[in-house]
């Protein structure tokens, strides 16, 4: 291959590297641009007033996902789970899920109600938690399902657990649940930590990656320039 056709071959590997580059940084500014767009709406939605989960029909979780909410009911602690390897201000320990049956009705919601440090002597270990026997009132905020780790193979049983999907554990289980988790905010002396990561739409993340998309392209812009203008004698001669 001669020296003008290595030119132009370089010179066409460089401009399609730069077109794609800066068509992904764009790529990347369009999604942080919708990420705020629903950030906005979540934080309008988050300073709305409450909803009573009573009787509350949901046909699309998203249209009400971060609602404020309170319900009423009585918790079935015996049917409590815990999901393991959930850190918290840097500590392992458990997600707690207990069942609220609402009050004057057969309906059950599952309350995330918050964090509790496992046994690391004996891993099997239930904490034990504190739970009023009678009426309680709850308040958080809608989520449409519980955080989900990544697991080989089928969810085990028990109360120990990796993941729990309501779907799953209704049938398992007999309780007609709700189709939302209320994640429990309001802080209480029963023992369970509930510093949540704040609600975000990593807007960020997409801007970063914005960022490093378009260096990309304007460093393969300066090493072309460099290389095959400045450094290359005959590019400059002519």
């Amino acid at each position: 291959m001669n020296a003008g056709s290595r030119f132009c071959l370089i010179t066409a590997a460089a401009v399609l590297a730069c077109l794609l580059t800066a068509s992904l940084g764009f790529w990347q500014l369009n999604r942080a641009h919708s990420k705020e767009d629903l950030q906005s709406r979540l934080d309008e939605r988050m300073r709305q007033a409450e909803l009573d989960v009573q009787g509350l029909k949901v046909s699309d979780i998203s249209d009400l996902q971060y609602r404020r909410v309170n319900a009423s009911g009585q918790w079935l602690a015996e049917r409590s789970i815990f999901l393991e390897n959930r850190p918290m201000q840097g500590q392992v320990g458990f997600y707690v899920v207990t069942p609220l049956r609402l009050q004057d009705s057969e309906e059950v919601v599952l309350v995330l109600r918050g964090w509790v440090a496992r046994d690391f002597q004996d891993r099997t270990r239930i904490p034990r938690l504190e739970s009023s026997p009678g009426l309680v009132q709850v308040k958080g905020r809608l989520i449409p399902a519980l955080p989900k780790l990544y697991e080989l193979g089928e969810s085990s049983a028990g109360q120990i657990r990796q993941n729990l999907d309501i779907t799953t554990y209704s049938r398992e289980s007999g309780l007609p649940l709700a189709p939302f988790i209320v994640q429990q905010t309001e802080e209480l002396a029963d023992g369970l930590l509930r510093n949540w990561p704040p609600v975000g739409t990593g807007v960020e993340k997409h801007y970063g990656y914005a960022f490093q998309w378009f260096g990309l392209c304007a460093l393969i812009a300066i090493l072309y320039v460099w290389f095959q203008v400045l450094r290359n004698p005959r590019r400059r001669s002519t």
